[in-house]
């Protein structure tokens, strides 16, 4: 029979294991954690909330946005994008502070294409404010078929935008050459599906074919792991939360050499390559892996 020292070290043990991780936030339903922001009836849950779907169409397309704000962590979705003609539409994921002018921003945005070409997933990172850093992958799998799972990874040192947990876009923090990072600012997390035939395929050329509509995009496990708002005071010094230990400061060999290979192969557009837009290339550009 344990003693009365053991067991209140247990208790204690236990207590503290409370604190650690009374800001972070696992995500069982849609309803748990996340409410719809834009046209409710375009938004179906599936499995007890544990799916939902999102529809596009000529009235109107659709969002929805976490209850909470997070400051560092990882957060996941699977999603199984738009089949077939998709061309014009963008299924968007990402984490924004929403702060006006001085905003920061981490955006996956998928851009629908015609029946058979490569469909493409643009990612950009705002901070303070300032964005115009996108980079476009061409994905290397039909995204419509199958779900995938789709995460962003924010710590004090880097950003990882990965795919099915391949990396193919790498923020560093940068500050010491004077490139702002989100570092102080909670972030929601937000989801849209939406008409962008303006500029989302081909820059504007391919536009929405509407007899296709409407437009599905199916999503579901989502999983949050971050500090809430409330304990970002914890979670902007030293901490215990995984995503500052040594493992996460850089990407591994394996890691490393997946981002090469998706860069290698996979890229069609780099911000930090573009001389038109950029005829000095951004001090973040130099940095490298």
């Amino acid at each position: 029979m344990p003693s009365k020292l053991s067991l209140l070290s247990l208790f204690l043990i236990s207590l503290e294991l409370q604190l650690l991780t009374s800001s972070i936030a696992k995500p069982a339903t849609f309803v748990q954690d996340f409410h719809v922001t834009w046209s409710e009836s375009h938004i179906k849950q599936f499995d007890n909330g544990t799916a939902i779907q999102l529809l596009l169409d000529q009235n109107s397309g659709c969002g929805f946005a976490s209850k909470y704000k997070y400051l560092f962590g990882r957060v996941s979705m699977k999603i199984k994008l738009v089949p077939g003609d998709s061309a014009g539409t963008v299924t968007a994921f990402y984490m924004s502070s929403e702060s006006n002018e001085s905003r920061d921003e981490l955006d996956f945005e998928f851009l629908g294409n015609r029946t058979g070409q490569p469909y493409t997933v643009q990612t950009n990172v705002f901070a303070s404010g300032k964005g115009e850093r996108e980079q476009r992958v061409n994905l290397w799998f039909d995204p419509s078929r199958e779900f995938h799972d789709y995460s962003i990874f924010w710590s004090k040192r880097q950003i990882i935008f990965s795919v099915d947990d391949i990396p193919i876009r790498v923020y560093k923090n940068n500050a010491a050459r004077g490139v702002p990072y989100p570092l102080s600012q909670p972030m929601g997390i937000y989801s849209t599906l939406w008409e962008a035939d303006n500029w989302a395929t081909r820059g504007g050329l391919e536009k929405i074919d509407w007899t296709k509509a409407p437009f599905n995009a199916y999503y579901k496990d989502f999983d949050i792991e971050g500090c809430t708002a409330a304990g970002q005071a914890e979670c902007g010094r030293a901490s215990n939360n995984w995503w500052d230990g040594p493992t996460y400061q850089q990407l591994d060999q394996v890691q490393a050499r997946k981002y090469r290979w998706v860069r290698v192969n996979h890229m069609v557009y780099d911000y930090c390559t573009d001389r038109s837009r950029f005829p000095v290339p951004p001090p973040e550009c130099l940095a490298g892996i």
